[in-house]
């Protein structure tokens, strides 16, 4: 099987890595961790065919664990793995939400097949505050990126899924870099939307899973996801 290559963005590559790169260097775009990604050189793509599709599912995940095994232990610089999907280009708010958790929940099916644990750092109860996605034993961070997004920080070209590993975060919580890293990004983020995005939360005070789409929802969302170890699949 033919694996898609970990690769970083080129200006002069595919059209759709000259838009990443056109996208996060806007003047506004308020993440300063994914600017200081691309010019670190820590940021990676990997192309796939459509969103709605499980085609490219299995070489994904085993790009994403191999995206863990090279930088999930590094300890300075932001990486980040940005899946670039083919389309498709309309979809909804809502019906991007739905196909992301299918590729996620798919993703960590195959993660469990493969006998990875989760990240012990982290919860797999996406309704606990301490929930984050694993793959390959390390925790990571989603963010959701599509054409037709409520939030302009969000809205990208075609539809992708940018992951972030926890680690990264922890380092600059550690070296007390994350509170003025975070205060800067809502702050930019409220000068190009006119408000603060109403999803985003700390770790530990509420789980991340809603955050995830970009969609605002209110306290009768419930996460379409859920991490069954091989022996709780073998018994029910």
């Amino acid at each position: 099987m033919l694996y898609p290559p970990l690769r970083r963005p080129d200006r002069r590559g595919p059209v759709k890595e000259r838009e990443l790169i056109s996208f996060i260097e806007r003047t506004e775009f308020p993440c300063v961790g994914a600017k200081s990604a691309l010019n670190q050189g820590g940021l990676y793509v990997l192309h796939a065919r459509l969103l709605t599709s499980a085609w490219n599912d299995v070489a994904l995940h085993s790009a994403i664990v191999r995206f863990t095994e090279e930088h999930a232990n590094r300890k300075r610089g932001f990486r980040s793995l940005i899946i670039l999907f083919d389309g498709p280009l309309s979809l909804s708010e809502r019906a991007y939400e739905e196909y992301l958790w299918k590729r996620l929940q798919s993703w960590t099916d195959k993660d469990v097949w493969l006998g990875y644990k989760n990240d012990m750092s982290v919860s797999s109860d996406p309704s606990d505050a301490h929930f984050s996605l694993s793959f390959g034993g390390h925790a990571f961070f989603a963010i959701g990126l599509h054409p037709r997004a409520s939030r302009k920080a969000r809205r990208f070209f075609r539809p992708a899924i940018v992951l972030n590993l926890h680690s990264q975060f922890q380092t600059l919580r550690a070296e007390r870099k994350y509170e003025g890293m975070r205060k800067t990004i809502l702050q930019r983020d409220r000068k190009l939307q006119g408000s603060i995005n109403p999803m985003l939360s700390r770790f530990g005070t509420s789980s991340e899973a809603p955050q995830y789409s970009g969609r605002k929802v209110d306290n009768s969302w419930r996460c379409p996801f859920q991490r069954r170890e091989i022996q709780d699949n073998l018994e029910g």
